[in-house]
């Protein structure tokens, strides 16, 4: 683990996104509460969240960190693309892509978990960390495309 402890405390933020591919259908099912698991979205929120806070025990050599926030939202790119983003900030020594790249990624996993038994083709794509600011490396915004 890389020793932090000379680094300066600083407000450090990560943003991350990214996108599930599924069937019209069931992204109308989950519009819908249709599914049998339940409300789609708040179950994935609630595992995003918890997967943050948990970051340091998933990925080896991750410092845990006694995050400040996180939020985790979805919304409806076209009739079959959900995209996922979420934010963390923690006032510390050490960043927080990681908790906002697993955040976007476990509330992915739940959403295919929570429709696997209607859609088997479900696609989580494009994770990727949108934008950080903090530290010593300074702030990084990824530049916009025309496309999702």
């Amino acid at each position: 683990m890389v020793d932090v402890s000379a680094k300066e405390t600083t407000l450090r933020t990560a943003q991350a996104s990214g996108l599930v591919r599924l069937a019209p259908s069931t992204l109308d099912l989950i519009r819908d509460g249709g599914l049998a698991k339940g409300d789609v979205f708040a179950v994935a929120r609630l595992a995003g969240i918890m997967a943050a806070k948990r970051t340091g025990d998933l990925i080896p050599l991750c410092h845990p960190l006694g995050i400040d926030g996180v939020t985790v939202d979805f919304a409806t790119v076209d009739a079959s693309t959900i995209r996922i983003e979420s934010v963390v900030t923690v006032r510390g020594r050490t960043g927080v892509e990681m908790e906002a790249l697993t955040a976007v990624t476990v509330a992915a996993l739940t959403i295919y978990d929570m429709c696997k038994a209607v859609d088997r083709a479900i696609e989580i794509d494009c994770v990727r960390l949108e934008a950080k600011s903090g530290g010593r490396s300074g702030d990084f915004r990824r530049a916009k495309v025309a496309a999702v």
